[in-house]
């Protein structure tokens, strides 16, 4: 049997996060453009200045609410109209609020672009928000929040939010509102916080795809150049404030089998120097199913089908201020709640008087920064990573330079970086499960005090 010889693998081709081009339409609205040759299908993200923050008093949820009907007809097109529009472009639309503002994605092939441009402006010039779509969006959101109750990665979320910033911050109530906010919202309540808050100048459109033979000024003049609005000064952003005094809360639900576990504490956000090294040791931490967690909890322990560390911006502020909230997420089963706490706390510890290992270090490094270009394959990856810079106030070329700056970080500044975001004695710790079956275990490790609430 003749065999042939092992393929061997080419000269790697140098790849860096892709640099937009940036400009600005007459109305004010910021444009970062970038071409990506091959990429057939065009994403648009559109950020909008609409902070939870800004929400009134009483009525939060409206700026999800809000959100959602964009979609839901505009001054030419009832809702279902405008639905079968998009769908003749082969488009797709959506649009999300977070505390940073609100958020509006298209996605459409490169040939139906000037049209579905055109559908997105007239969405955002001229939204509907007639009286009989909001009431249904709203009778929409009334029904999903009891689903979110009961499911307990959400309630853990919810209640970490509440025990970690101030009753007083916008932080520490649900982002898409509660029952009590939600069912006061009207389209009359809609419509003032469009007015007060959405407008050309305070907007950043992003464009990504393949726009050779595109003649995108032209196109952009037509659609989002004909938004007209008035200027507005930025909105002040008040200080995050947290406590992370270390305590533990558990949320009753009598029966549970299974604990869902969320660890969290509020840290810096990107704007911050140790951001990279923060985000090596995270990983390192609990970023992957061959990370310090999963080997103990998982693979040596069979507690549980994994457990992740994660870092995630809350807000951002053009002055270089901001916060992230940085966590440790996953469920195991109810019996081994107590030793799984222990153990994870045993992580932590072991982490801070060792340090990580250069092979460690090494293979995080790699995972990040080696599947970076197939990451970012999709002009819909390119461009929400782009308008995520927008929205937290960072530089066009940061993810660039995020890449770079991960490459050259050692262990040690690593090890240095994750020990400082996760220390055992300035952790909130959440537990969703039963607490007949696990306070007492948890009370006994002497992680914090233990408080139980109703689940």
């Amino acid at each position: 049997m003749k065999f042939h010889p092992q393929p061997q693998g080419g000269t790697p081709t140098p790849w860096a996060f892709p640099a937009p081009e940036r400009g600005a339409l007459p109305n004010g609205l910021t444009v970062l453009r970038c071409h990506r040759p091959g990429q057939q299908v065009v994403a648009v993200e559109v950020f909008l200045a609409a902070p939870l923050e800004a929400e009134p008093t009483g009525l939060d949820g409206v700026a999800t609410i809000m959100a959602r009907a964009f979609s839901e007809g505009t001054d030419k097109h009832s809702a279902e109209e405008f639905a079968a529009e998009l769908e003749r472009c082969g488009a797709t639309l959506d649009a999300y609020a977070d505390h940073p503002g609100v958020r509006v994605s298209l996605e459409v092939p490169v040939s139906r672009l000037p049209k579905a441009l055109g559908l997105l402006a007239d969405a955002l010039r001229a939204p509907g928000f007639t009286d009989s779509e909001i009431e249904r969006l709203v009778a929409n959101r009334l029904d999903e929040i009891p689903h979110e109750t009961a499911n307990p990665s959400r309630r853990a979320a919810k209640q970490l939010s509440k025990e970690l910033f101030p009753a007083t911050s916008r932080m520490s109530r649900p982002r898409q509102g509660t029952e009590e906010t939600v069912e006061r919202i009207d389209s009359a309540a809609v419509k003032s916080f469009y007015a007060a808050h959405v407008r050309p100048a305070t907007a950043t459109a992003v464009v990504v795809g393949d726009l050779e033979g595109t003649d995108l000024d032209a196109i952009l003049a037509d659609t989002l150049g004909a938004w007209k609005g008035d200027t507005a000064e930025p909105r002040p952003v008040p200080p995050v404030t947290a406590d992370d005094t270390g305590r533990v809360v558990i949320v009753d639900r009598p029966g549970a089998v299974q604990t869902q576990l969320l660890i969290g504490r509020i840290g810096p956000d990107r704007h911050d120097r140790v951001w990279p090294a923060q985000v090596l040791g995270t990983y390192c931490l609990g970023g992957t199913l061959t990370s310090r967690l999963d080997r103990v909890l998982r693979e040596e322990k069979g507690y549980t089908y994994g457990v992740r560390a994660f870092g995630q911006v809350l807000r951002s502020a053009a002055d270089g201020t901001g916060a992230a909230m940085l966590a440790i997420s996953g469920s195991v089963d109810t019996e081994s709640t107590g030793p799984a706490v222990e153990d994870l706390w045993k992580v932590l510890r072991t982490l801070a008087a060792e340090g990580l290992t250069d092979a460690e270090r090494d293979v995080a490094v790699q995972n990040l920064v080696g599947v970076a270009p197939l990451k970012y394959e999709t002009a819909a990856a390119v461009a929400g990573t782009l308008a995520d810079q927008v929205e937290q106030h960072l530089p066009d070329d940061f993810q660039a330079q995020l890449y770079a700056r991960l490459a050259e970080t050692g262990t040690v500044e690593a090890t240095a970086a994750v020990v400082s975001a996760f220390p055992g004695d300035r952790l909130v710790t959440i537990l969703v499960g039963d607490a007949s079956q696990i306070e007492e275990p948890v009370r006994a490790l002497g992680i914090g005090d233990v408080k139980v609430v109703a689940g």
